[in-house]
């Protein structure tokens, strides 16, 4: 169990940290460790092993751009699941800060950052290297709206100070004030209908 994958190739590891279970990703990687079996970029990415990182691009520096086989560059992943130090390797390494996912989210890292990490540090990171803090994804969705859904203020003042545009509207002709205003944010919404 600890090395079998989807049909689609996504390994179980990467599907525990998707699915948010610690418990699971640690036995995991006991079992893998046990079994002298390496991580691949992204799990590596994903669960914010830099060492492994390191080790990796060292040896294969190209594969900074290579997509997961559920369309998702270890940028992605590391933006997303992984640690600030995990995004910084891959940066330093030349991975493309605004990459588009090969999947149907078509997103950038800075999405991920935003709606899955949360972390200030890995948003700073990548808007630091050039990532488009307005760039929307599949719905016309950009970042400003997953900190707003969140209610993630500091992330939403970052994303608004590198030019996150708070009237820009998804596909749907929402806003992210919108957005957070449905998820009962309301002085996120009032904050961002100011602007």
């Amino acid at each position: 169990m600890a090395c079998s994958r989807n049909p689609d190739g996504v390994s179980a590891l990467l599907w525990s940290v998707y699915c948010g279970r610690p418990a699971l990703r640690e036995s995991l990687l006991a079992s893998r460790a046990a079994q002298s079996v390496p991580l691949d970029i992204f799990e590596a990415a994903a669960i914010g092993d830099v060492a492994s990182l390191q080790s990796i691009l060292a040896a294969a520096p190209d594969s900074t751009f290579e997509f997961s086989p559920d369309g998702w560059t270890a940028l992605h992943l590391a933006s997303g699941f992984g640690t600030p130090g995990a995004v910084a390797a891959l940066l330093s390494a030349g991975a493309d800060v605004n990459s588009l996912s090969r999947n149907p989210q078509k997103n950038l890292p800075i999405h991920a950052a935003a709606a899955l990490g949360k972390n200030p540090d890995t948003v700073n990171l990548l808007l630091a290297n050039g990532a488009q803090a307005n760039a929307p994804q599949a719905g016309g969705f950009t970042a400003l709206f997953s900190a707003a859904a969140a209610n993630c203020r500091d992330l939403a003042e970052t994303l608004v100070a590198h030019g996150a545009d708070p009237a820009h509207k998804s596909d749907a002709g929402k806003t992210a004030a919108d957005f957070a205003r449905e998820r009962g944010h309301l002085q996120m919404a009032v904050w961002l209908e100011s602007l």
